[in-house]
């Protein structure tokens, strides 16, 4: 059960979302014990590519990314930001260790109790890596403990983490790491591609219904956690994807006219039948567009590592140097 501060925060972002115009639920409240474990589910379906292709890159072209981020094995400290089971990250891990390279592991989250976890799985696999661990928000380390380290800092943030936000949202968030990063940092970022937009689709609406149950489990652990009465029996998993924008979107509909009361915040909210509420944003890219994000950012893309089939991309990017 969340503690009492968590429950405030909770219940505050909810109404937020539920008083905004149009109306949204926070994605970030996708992952309980039960969301974590349907997201593994998704990432281990065939609809969802974008798991596969980032291993792909990282078992194919460790050696050239190796050489790009650290000509000559100059050392270096891996800093990834929201490191999650740090499964892919593993197979570059490996591929450094066996090369040689001096480098720290630092993986970055929010919960101190994940990193611990992640450190014990890693080290399991990788009993000699030099691992620090830095739990907090990315910007406050950066400041506080990131800035200071000694030598080059290679900064990890993958996965299309960076799809989560909208354009604008990117360039702010992007501006501000580049703002705590000096000028010989890199950072080596995960970004899903345009494609076939019947293939993108298939991975937010997949025919085994794992999408679907995903995105209903956010009901439940908003009856639970904040005493909603939501009855997923009157909502409806719909996902869509834009190919101008490239924003792939994933709503949940009222199927007809309802009352939701939260307990919480002591309110009941009114839904029209039809009526959407957005629960999350997987934005994808063209390579011309990652050159624009990458300058309107204040960096500038030194390399591009691509899966065969050039639907995703890890790309690297420096600080631009005036």
């Amino acid at each position: 059960m969340s503690t009492i501060t968590e429950l405030s925060k909770i219940a505050k972002d909810v109404r937020d979302g539920l008083t905004s115009s149009p109306r949204t639920l926070p994605s970030k409240y996708f992952y309980d014990d039960a969301g974590d474990k349907l997201f593994q589910s998704i990432m281990a379906m065939p609809e969802y590519y974008l798991t596969d292709c980032e291993f792909e890159i990282f078992q194919t072209q460790a050696d050239n990314i190796l050489n790009t981020i650290a000509p000559n094995k100059r050392p270096f400290n891996l800093i990834e930001l929201g490191a999650g089971d740090g499964s892919k990250t593993r197979v570059l891990l490996r591929h450094f260790q066996e090369k040689g390279v001096d480098f720290t592991y630092c993986p970055v989250d929010i919960s101190a109790g994940i990193l611990e976890e992640l450190k014990e799985e890693v080290l399991k696999e990788l009993p000699d890596l030099n691992i620090e661990l830095l739990a907090g928000d990315y910007f406050e380390l950066l400041n506080q403990r990131i800035g200071k380290f000694e030598g080059r800092n290679v900064f990890l943030f993958l996965g299309s983490t960076i799809g989560n936000y909208n354009e604008e949202r990117a360039t702010r968030f992007l501006q501000k790491l580049r703002d705590g990063m000096r000028e010989d940092d890199q950072l080596l970022m995960g970004v899903d591609l345009k494609k076939d937009p019947s293939v993108i689709l298939k991975a937010y609406n997949d025919p085994h219904g794992i999408t679907k149950e995903f995105n209903m489990n956010l009901l439940r652990r908003l009856n639970v956690e904040i005493g909603a009465n939501f009855d997923e029996r009157y909502w409806m998993h719909h996902p869509t994807y834009d190919p101008q924008s490239g924003e792939a979107r994933s709503y949940l509909v009222s199927t007809k006219p309802q009352e939701v009361y939260i307990e919480a915040l002591d309110e009941t909210y009114s839904f029209e039948a039809w009526e959407e509420v957005h629960t999350e944003i997987s934005k994808k890219y063209s390579l011309n567009q990652l050159e624009k994000l990458a300058q309107a950012s204040g960096f500038d893309v030194a390399e591009n590592f691509l899966d065969c089939k050039h639907y995703f991309v890890d790309t690297l990017w420096r600080p631009h140097k005036s």
